[in-house]
C-alpha cells in the first residue's frame, strides 16, 4: 500500500495556520497539488509559498466560511484552478466562547453550528461532482468534544458530533461514486487556538490531566493521519472515525 499522493489535487480549508496549514504541507510533501482556503489572504500566501517550495502547485482561495455564497464560489474557483479534485479536507471550524447551556445565547450556538457544520455541507456539495469523477477522499476534521460531553462547550461539542454523523451518512451516500468519507478527530493539539490554556500553569495542568500520554499533540501528528486517510493505504476505509488524542477519549 502507498501513502504517495503524486498527481492528486487537494483542497484544505482553514489552511492558513495550525492543523490545516500542516495538512496542506504534508500533502505537498507527499506529492499533491494543494488549494488552501481561509479568510486571511496574507497568511495563505505564506502557506502557498511553502507548498511551492516543496515543488508542488498551490492555489489560494479566500472566503469566510460563515458566508455561504462566498464559500461556495471560492470552492468552485479553487477546483477549477486545480483542474479537478481528488481530496477534500474540511478543517475550517472552531469555537469562540464557553458557557453553560442555561446561559447560552442562541445566536452564539447557531453561529457555531454554521461554522462547524453548515460550512462543510456547502463546501462538500460543490466538491462532490469533481471528487466523483475519479473517486476521491473527504476528510472531516472533528474534535474529541464531539465524542462525549463537553461542559460549557455543548454548542461546539454538538456541532462536532453532528459532523461525525454527517461523515457516516455521507460515506454511505457516496460509496457508489468511489468517494470515501472519514472523520479525523484530534485531541488537545499545540496550536495558537490552545495558547490560552498554556498561558496558565493551572489551566495547562488541568487540560493535560485527562490525557494519558501527559502531553500536547503536535500538528504533524494530525497531518500524517490525514495523509493516510487521503491515500491508497486507506482505500477500503470509509465512514470511520480516526481519533488521535493521546488516549483522552479512552479515559472513564
Amino acid at each position: 500500500m502507498s501513502f504517495d499522493l503524486t498527481g492528486r489535487r487537494a483542497l484544505v480549508t482553514g489552511a492558513s495556520r495550525g492543523i490545516g496549514r500542516e495538512i496542506a504541507l504534508a500533502y505537498a510533501r507527499a506529492g499533491a497539488d494543494v488549494a488552501v482556503l481561509a479568510r486571511n489572504p496574507e497568511l495563505l500566501e505564506v502557506v502557498a509559498g511553502e507548498v511551492r517550495a516543496l515543488g508542488r502547485r498551490a492555489v489560494i482561495a479566500t472566503a469566510d466560511v460563515l458566508d455561504a455564497d462566498a464559500t461556495r464560489a471560492a470552492t468552485a474557483e479553487a477546483i477549477e484552478a486545480l483542474g479537478g479534485l481528488d481530496i477534500l479536507v474540511n478543517n475550517a471550524g472552531g469555537n469562540s466562547f464557553s458557557t453553560p447551556v442555561a446561559s447560552m445565547r442562541m445566536s452564539g450556538g447557531e453561529k457555531t453550528m454554521r461554522l462547524n457544520l453548515d460550512s462543510i455541507v456547502h463546501i462538500t456539495q460543490v466538491s462532490l461532482p469533481a471528487l466523483g469523477e475519479g473517486g476521491g477522499s473527504i476528510i472531516n476534521v472533528s474534535s474529541v468534544a464531539g465524542l462525549r460531553g463537553a461542559p460549557t462547550m455543548a454548542h461546539y461539542g454538538a456541532a462536532k458530533a453532528a459532523l461525525i454523523s454527517l461523515t457516516q451518512s455521507l460515506a454511505v451516500e457516496t460509496a457508489w461514486m468511489g468517494v470515501r468519507v472519514n472523520a479525523l478527530v484530534p485531541g488537545w493539539i499545540e496550536t495558537d487556538l490552545t495558547d490560552f490554556l498554556r498561558a496558565s500553569d493551572d489551566a495547562e495542568r488541568a487540560a493535560l490531566s485527562r490525557v494519558p500520554m501527559q502531553r500536547w499533540g503536535r500538528v504533524e501528528e494530525i497531518a500524517e493521519p490525514a495523509v493516510f486517510l487521503a491515500s491508497d493505504a486507506a482505500s477500503f476505509m470509509t465512514g470511520q472515525v480516526l481519533v488521535v488524542d493521546g488516549g483522552l477519549s479512552a479515559m472513564p
